[in-house]
């Protein structure tokens, strides 16, 4: 078998490896690609795969099993003797193929294990910069992008964020900084990688169907700080984040940065009154801190809540360890959009907003959603992914003014208000899907929004039970208010 152990470089032998991409989705794909500009041997193996992602490989001549024969552990794979198998991160480790892989000591990558070892193909060597979480991944990430591009460094958002990596690594021109997404999932399979600055942004149950358990999810999320260069960023307000700080083997000279909403000491990021400030990328940290915007600034970005804030924290913290100026980062919140789909405000109409934040696909994204209002008609349910919900009701059943529940874990939703909430009203859409289960929600929520609430779409669960995805519930959403209220009135 090839030592992989040699394969360090894009400019590697790699024409004598063997390798098995296990899934042909985005990553999949890329990995595919990549594998067979570099002279790999390479076999694609996926259940599902899209017809043109197929047509592709069999212009570039990577072979393919799809449908039934890639089910279980293919007797071609096994001929194919693979030294390595690079999986698509949302695959399961109990899979029969990775069980087979382990028993015969065929190596396990994602995408990312990859994009580290060829991260050399231009002259540009970038910077590592990771992110994750169980909330807030997406908007940070952007936000350091931004923040690293104004203050001249040349930057790439990338990994779970929508663009593979192996498509920013093999960009020509290359880039200063790499600004990745991990997930639990790719965390999970994640080898060793030296990130210039990293974050765990907050951490609660959400993928325990997958993980197992929350001990094995906050072990993946863990990962990200291992051999960290510069700085570790963590949550102030989240002690499990300081706490995988301190776990973290990190190579000397790396500081532990925190980012918090309230009044920052030594060595963090935060809030003096409506200033976010610096108190941790400067020569007299002990008596100053660095002026870095003003909440007004932050405001620009969209609805402000205090996940928001959170986010910005975390993300000048991250840029100010590559040495971004303040003015430069205060000029990147300013221009700074939010995507759809989070706390997004729809309309407002006769004294009620409608805000969308089908993003919220836990219940930790829902409760910073429903923390940033007094009063809500909120709409919630889908697929909880093996997550009990109670908690969530507790902690705001003070400001609901009524649960509008749809999606196929509908019971265990009602059961939790109904134990929790019994004095908040509730009513269920008990059929269709996308926009009919949708339209029915709103209309339901129309009743009972008075002047000041919010409707909220918060739905503290995945979408594809009844949906597309988070952003095609979040489109139907937006229909069916802008219907229900006569026209854009936002």
């Amino acid at each position: 078998m090839t030592n992989l152990d040699q394969l360090t470089s894009w400019h590697s032998n790699w024409r004598e490896i063997r390798a098995v991409v296990f899934g042909l989705g985005v990553s999949g794909f890329s990995v595919a690609d990549t594998l067979a500009e570099l002279g790999a041997k390479t076999l694609v193996v996926a259940e599902k795969a899209e017809a043109d992602l197929l047509d592709i490989l069999d212009v570039i001549g990577v072979p393919h099993l799809t449908g039934d024969a890639a089910k279980g552990v293919p007797q071609a794979v096994i001929e194919f003797t693979p030294d390595v198998i690079v999986v698509s991160p949302g695959i399961r480790p109990q899979h029969e193929l990775l069980v087979w892989a382990a028993a015969n000591s065929v190596t396990v990558w994602v995408d990312i294990d990859l994009a580290w070892r060829l991260r050399d193909k231009t002259d540009r060597l970038a910077h590592w910069f990771t992110v994750t979480g169980t909330n807030g991944k997406t908007t940070t990430v952007q936000l350091l992008t931004s923040m690293l591009n104004a203050g001249g460094i040349k930057a790439e958002a990338c990994g779970n964020i929508g663009k593979p990596i192996l498509d920013a690594i093999r960009d020509p021109e290359g880039f200063d900084a790499l600004v990745v997404e991990l997930s639990s999932f790719q965390l999970h399979y994640l080898g060793s990688i030296f990130p210039f600055s990293s974050a765990v942004l907050n951490l609660a149950d959400d993928h325990l169907d997958w993980h197992g358990s929350f001990e094995a999810y906050r072990d993946a999320k863990a990962k990200v700080y291992e051999n960290t260069v510069a700085a570790c960023v963590y949550n102030v307000m989240d002690k499990a984040t300081e706490s995988m700080v301190e776990d973290a083997d990190v190579v000397d000279g790396a500081r532990a940065i925190g980012f918090t909403l309230g009044i920052p000491t030594r060595s963090q990021v935060g809030f003096v009154e409506d200033i976010l400030c610096d108190r941790a990328f400067l020569d007299d940290r002990a008596n100053n801190a660095l002026e870095i915007a003003t909440l007004a600034d932050i405001g620009q970005i969209g609805v402000m809540t205090p996940h928001l804030m959170a986010n910005v924290a975390a993300a000048a913290a991250m840029a100010r360890s590559a040495g971004v100026e303040p003015d430069r980062i205060r000029e990147a919140i300013r221009h700074f959009r939010l995507d759809a789909h989070r706390i997004e405000l729809v309309a407002e109409a006769d004294g009620v907003r409608w805000i969308d934040d089908s993003k919220a696909t836990n219940p930790h994204a829902a409760n910073a959603s429903l923390a940033s209002f007094d009063r809500v008609v909120w709409i919630v349910g889908g697929l909880l992914k093996g997550v009990d919900i109670s908690s969530l009701v507790v902690r705001h059943k003070a400001s609901l003014a009524a649960a509008i529940v749809i999606g196929e874990d509908r019971t265990a939703v009602l059961e939790a208000l109904a134990a929790k909430a019994p004095g908040v009203p509730v009513e269920e859409i008990t059929s269709g899907a996308g926009s009919d289960v949708m339209k029915a929600a709103v209309e339901a929520a129309g009743r009972y929004a008075a002047e000041g609430d919010v409707v909220l779409l918060a739905p503290a669960a995945a979408s594809m039970d009844q949906f597309k995805d988070y952003a095609d519930r979040g489109n139907s959403f937006a229909v069916a208010v802008r219907s229900l209220i006569g026209g854009d009135r936002g």
